[in-house]
């Protein structure tokens, strides 16, 4: 019999909580979608036009997704939106896109000499 109190058998481990959230966003759009609502709410059909015209079923399973993973939230009047964790997960990738942007300006510059 597992003696371990219940308020702690849902506690995941930290290698489990990084895995299922890179399990996540290894999905393909889903951080496309993710950062496209970084801004504002959007309703379906803009967020589709914001991602590139992906098609509605993939959009809606990875909404879905989302929302099951308490990143997103829907509003019949304003569309889907980040939830606060999805935007603590925004604030957590700044340092990702401070390094990124001299980075990419790096390669550019590199191929330009090639």
């Amino acid at each position: 019999m597992d003696k371990t109190p219940a308020r702690h058998a849902a506690r995941p481990s930290a290698k489990d909580a990084i895995n299922s959230a890179l399990e996540l966003f290894n999905r393909r759009w889903t951080l496309r979608i993710l950062w496209e609502l970084r801004s504002e709410p959007m309703n379906f059909r803009q967020l589709q036009v914001a991602c590139g015209e992906l098609s509605a079923s993939v959009l809606n399973q990875r909404l879905t997704e989302l929302r099951e993973a308490l990143l997103v939230e829907h509003d019949a009047r304003q569309g889907y939106g980040l939830s606060p964790h999805g935007r603590a997960l925004m604030i957590a990738f700044q340092p990702l896109l401070d390094w990124a942007q001299p980075w990419a300006r790096a390669v550019a510059k590199a191929r330009q000499r090639t």
